[in-house]
């Protein structure tokens, strides 16, 4: 028979036996000159890595500090006229007289009012259908369809109908807010949902595994990623109708505050505009990474169930 050893035998025996490079003088070497489990572990052996990720953070901050500086250049030395192309002093002029004033906000509050609603009731229905519909044949029948039509459909090409329908008021806006936002996380569920490891099911199910603990702890987690991407997909697409329904007969709004700046030929004010349209696309991708980062451990310690 095969003598089997126990893992705490064989770190006892590994100690007691002499250090081979010492032991034996036909082998070339000290022993010191070999690397020990210590030295395996020190930290400068992580220095590339980190240094490494302090160059890629110094690349993303040259981009916009050089794009800052052929602005501020081309406007203070005569290259773009003012009247086209407002120099970054008068666009924070205008943002912070705009700021003091409480203009600004009462037009931004608005605006992440609309979004946020809209986005909210877009990505519950797209969530819970794509879900749905990726678990059941009877669903996948009956909505999968008529998603897929919608979603051929470009949003915009509804507000018309939308205005027609419900007039120039806020609930034209937050439909089309909630079908542009809704389309893009119901697809991306639906695909999560399917394309979920075919082995790793099939072996939970022959191990016994109930349905409701299958979707929990297998399905959904798959499926994350998935999801994630369609609702970093659907802070852009709200975004881009947020832009459209306040330019039509919208009182107040930071797409109002556009068209009012538009008329008046005010160049700094629609930049100011811009950058707060930038800035908050940043930031909902800087908020699904977070999500994404806060996902994880939950997703490893329900695949590790």
């Amino acid at each position: 028979m095969t003598s089997v050893r126990t893992l705490d035998e064989t770190v006892v025996a590994s100690s007691s036996e002499p250090d081979r490079d010492v032991a034996d003088p036909g082998r070339t070497g000290r022993a010191g000159d070999r690397p020990n489990a210590t030295a395996l572990v020190v930290p400068h052996l992580d220095q590339p890595k980190e240094r490494r990720r302090s160059t890629l953070l110094s690349l993303r901050v040259v981009a916009p500090l050089t794009l800052l500086f052929l602005w501020w250049a081309g406007t203070t030395w005569g290259w773009v006229s003012e009247q086209t192309f407002a120099s970054p002093a008068s666009v924070a002029e205008a943002f912070w007289e705009l700021l003091t004033s409480g203009q600004l906000w009462a037009n931004l509050s608005v605006s992440l009012t609309r979004a946020f609603t809209g986005l909210a009731i877009g990505v519950t229905i797209g969530l819970v259908l794509g879900v749905l519909t990726g678990l059941s044949r009877l669903a996948d029948g009956l909505v999968d369809p008529l998603m897929q039509m919608a979603y051929t459909v470009p949003f915009l090409a509804v507000a018309p109908l939308l205005i027609v329908w419900f007039g120039i008021g806020e609930q034209p806006k937050l439909i089309l807010i909630t079908v542009a936002t809704c389309l893009p996380v119901y697809l991306n569920a639906y695909t999560g949902v399917r394309t979920a490891d075919p082995k790793v099911i099939e072996a939970a199910r022959v191990f016994g595994v109930s349905r409701v603990r299958l979707i929990r702890q297998i399905v959904i987690p798959s499926a994350i990623p998935s999801i994630l991407v369609g609702l970093r997909m659907a802070l852009t697409f709200s975004l881009i109708a947020l832009i459209v329904v306040e330019q039509t007969n919208s009182p107040k709004g930071i797409g109002f505050l556009m068209l009012s700046a538009q008329q008046y030929f005010q160049t700094e004010i629609l930049i100011v505009c811009i950058l707060i349209y930038a800035v908050w696309g940043l930031t909902a991708g800087a908020l699904v990474r977070g999500l994404s980062w806060l996902l994880q451990p939950w997703r490893r310690k329900e695949n590790v169930r």
